[in-house]
């Protein structure tokens, strides 16, 4: 009996724990950004995706966010505003695994993340 009820104990605090880090990482602003390693059309699926969704008018020519005119640099721009929109939940940056979160500021130049 104290077997399991120390097994319990010990779930019990590891769920407590795990939901307080949640709580810690959601409350740090966290941005979105396309992972180095995608491809160029998995990159050009998730502009499609985000801007069909989202205002993505900084990414147009002459734009803040146009310059350097890069796939990975659009994407990253397009799938933050998608993911920020959508309330900064993790499952809104997963793009078929090609989203990754961070906790630095990817703003550049005149291109503000927000």
């Amino acid at each position: 009996m104290a077997g399991k009820l120390s097994a319990y104990v010990s779930l019990l605090l590891l769920c407590f724990l795990s939901v307080g880090t949640l709580r810690f990482v959601h409350a740090q602003k966290t941005w979105c950004v396309a992972k180095p390693s995608s491809s160029q059309a998995i990159l050009l699926e998730n502009i499609n995706f985000a801007c069909s969704q989202v205002d993505c008018g900084c990414l147009q020519q002459g734009g803040p966010c146009y310059s350097p005119d890069y796939a990975i640099n659009h994407a990253s721009v397009a799938m933050n505003l998608y993911f920020q929109s959508k309330g900064r939940n993790t499952w809104n940056c997963n793009f078929k695994n090609s989203g990754l979160l961070t906790l630095s500021d990817p703003s550049y130049g005149g291109c503000q993340y927000a």
